[in-house]
């Protein structure tokens, strides 16, 4: 593969240096900061049936974390605690 030359600003370059890791060439440190997703990559294809299945997925889980919280507590109180 190719190499090119580029030009950065100082800023530019101390920002990719402060989040390159130590076992990384800038080449490999650019394409990792560069190659990330984000949730906006994915809006496009995110229909309302996805939305409606996701919440129903929070909902559920959030009932389960609310159960187990009630369940905890009625053993510290049954306990004394």
């Amino acid at each position: 593969m190719g190499t090119k030359t580029v030009r950065l600003e100082e800023d530019v370059y101390e920002r990719i240096k402060s989040r390159k890791r130590d076992d990384e060439t800038f080449s490999e440190a650019i394409a990792r900061l560069t190659d990330d997703y984000t949730l906006l990559d994915f809006a496009g294809g995110y229909s309302e049936a996805d939305a409606d299945r996701h919440r129903e997925l929070l909902d559920e889980a959030e009932e389960a974390a609310a159960e187990e919280r009630r369940e905890v507590l009625e053993r510290v109180e049954s306990s004394g605690g």
